[in-house]
């Protein structure tokens, strides 16, 4: 029997298992382990630690030139072989470093006007609506808003926590006066909601890390619910088929259809999607005044030259200079 037959499943589960020992999210989890699978049915089933550099630069450039991937999704592919071969086989690895690693093209990000955004957020309703207010009055990224637990919603200070943001760093938003309100009558009916599942025996939620563990009733206690639950209960795919049923929150791809609508409906010639909401969000405080590093800190930038790509989409032309055209004219 070939040795991969045996190893390879095994090998994948090594895989998950170094991942979630590391707090990696689940969606990392999901594409490394596709992207292994990929390379390893890609040379014939063969165990990785039968391949080496040349398979690994010989993939890669497969991916680049047959599969016409983006670099973006290249360099993906390229972390997830990192991981297997450092993390998993525990192997010495100096051949992976001089593979080249793609160039993605830089692109500047897609900002709507505040008459575009009113006019979106009045195409939207319920939850989607809130949702994407929460994206342009806060600037959080789609995955932040959707994972907000009850207990960092701030009312009393009108901040927002948002808990192990990119790069597992946390910090600290404003909420948007006006969508107090509307933020606490739906936590009004998810409440109900939640006291539901409990009387049906259900109610649980997912805890991060160890806290299942440190905590064992946290898990049904109202602060740890998700602000924006799923209306169906679920499993969670790390648990398996014996996973205990519970509400996950919301999809992303939900809103991400919802905004594509709302913004083929509003006649706006942009490709525009959730996250244009935060480049929005940042380019409109600083045409508003607001110095680039309070914006770095509440977008959670650790750099502030990556702040500084939205001064070049700000209002006042390119690089903020006057056309010579204009002041002929």
């Amino acid at each position: 029997m070939h040795p991969s037959n045996n190893s390879s499943p095994k090998l994948l589960d090594q895989v998950r298992g170094k991942i979630r020992l590391k707090h990696y999210s689940i969606r990392t989890e999901q594409a490394y382990v596709d992207w292994i699978k990929r390379y390893i049915l890609h040379f014939g089933k063969r165990h990785p630690r039968e391949l080496g550099a040349a398979e690994v630069e010989q993939f890669l450039t497969y991916l680049a030139v047959e599969g016409k991937v983006a670099a973006s999704t290249q360099n993906q592919a390229k972390s997830a072989l990192l991981f297997l071969y450092k993390e998993v086989l525990g192997v010495e690895l100096p051949w992976l470093d001089k593979v080249e690693r793609a160039k993605a093209p830089r692109r500047l990000p897609v900002v709507l006007a505040v008459e575009e955004v009113q006019q979106v957020l009045a195409r939207l309703s319920g939850t989607h609506h809130l949702v994407v207010s929460l994206l342009y009055g806060t600037g959080m990224r789609i995955l932040e808003v959707l994972r907000l637990r009850v207990k960092d919603v701030d009312f009393a200070r009108g901040e927002i926590l948002i808990r192990d943001g990119k790069g597992f760093k946390d910090r600290v938003t404003m909420l948007p006066q006006v969508l107090v309100k509307p933020l606490r009558e739906h936590l009004k009916k998810v409440k109900v909601l939640h006291e539901q599942d409990l009387a049906a025996g259900y109610g649980s939620v997912y805890l991060p890390y160890a806290l299942q563990r440190k905590y064992p009733n946290a898990n049904r206690e109202w602060g740890w619910q998700y602000v924006f639950p799923s209306a169906r209960l679920s499993t969670d795919p790390r648990d398996g088929e014996a996973g205990q049923a519970r509400r996950h929150h919301v999809q992303d791809q939900a809103i991400q259809r919802a905004v594509r609508q709302a913004v083929v409906d509003a006649g706006i010639a942009k490709h525009a999607t959730p996250h244009t909401f935060r480049h929005s969000f940042a380019t409109h405080l600083l045409e508003g005044g607001y110095d680039i590093r309070t914006v770095q800190e509440l977008l959670g930038h650790s750099d502030v030259s990556t702040t500084m790509m939205y001064t070049h989409v700000l209002n006042k032309g390119a690089r903020g200079v006057s056309s010579p055209l204009d002041n002929l004219l």
